[in-house]
């Protein structure tokens, strides 16, 4: 869980999504490709982030089970059986960097904000920073991120978080696995098409 202040500042509408939006599969989908790394070697890594003991903060956990029995090649770490959280979220960046050679990291968190701003997610550059939310001191994480506003923050965040909506905690994990589900998709047809433009490039030039 982390906390947003001054939500959306780039003021671009493609920033953010409602989860009511009828578009809202399809604009995820073409976010997450418009950020992956057009190096198509480079692992792709997903930390869900939360923990199913929290509705608000559960996010994390229900997207990771939603995608990790559904993805072929990017890699997914935090589900409701095996969540990443607080205790371990440490300990797992350090693991996927032992693992991993050079990878993306796409971190995906639930988030408070601003009243107008619950039922957005937000898809951007950069890393989030976990428990900021709940006043915890975690590591940064992630190259990109991917997280949706459950509740209003500003005062008593715990108890906030215990009293979120699970349907629109669950709408919201849908919509992302979906997303990330299509997504891989179309990066991996992107980075068939690299590889064989290239290898034909080669037969031309042997030829």
């Amino acid at each position: 869980m982390n906390l947003k202040s001054g939500l959306f500042q780039s003021g671009k509408n493609q920033d953010r999504i409602h989860y009511e939006d009828e578009r809202a599969t399809s604009l995820l989908t073409n976010m997450l490709i418009e950020h992956l790394p057009k190096l198509f070697y480079k692992p792709i890594v997903i930390i869900c982030i939360g923990t199913d003991r929290s509705t608000g903060d559960c996010l994390g956990p229900l997207i990771g089970t939603s995608i990790k029995k559904e993805l072929s090649h990017f890699h997914v770490y935090g589900t409701l059986k095996d969540p990443v959280h607080a205790v371990n979220l440490e300990e797992t960046i350090q693991y996927i960097k032992e693992k991993h050679r050079n990878p993306f990291i796409i971190a995906i968190d639930a988030c408070l904000g601003r009243f107008k701003s619950v039922g957005y997610m937000e898809v951007a550059k950069g890393s989030i920073k976990p428990g900021a939310g709940v006043n915890k001191e975690l590591p940064e994480v992630g190259d990109m991120h991917i997280t949706g506003i459950v509740n209003i923050s500003g005062y008593m965040e715990f108890l906030v978080l215990q009293n979120t909506r699970l349907h629109l905690v669950m709408s919201m994990a849908d919509i992302i696995s979906i997303g990330i589900i299509e997504a891989e998709k179309v990066y991996l047809e992107k980075r068939m098409t690299v590889r064989r433009n290239w290898m034909a490039n080669q037969d031309t030039a042997i030829n």
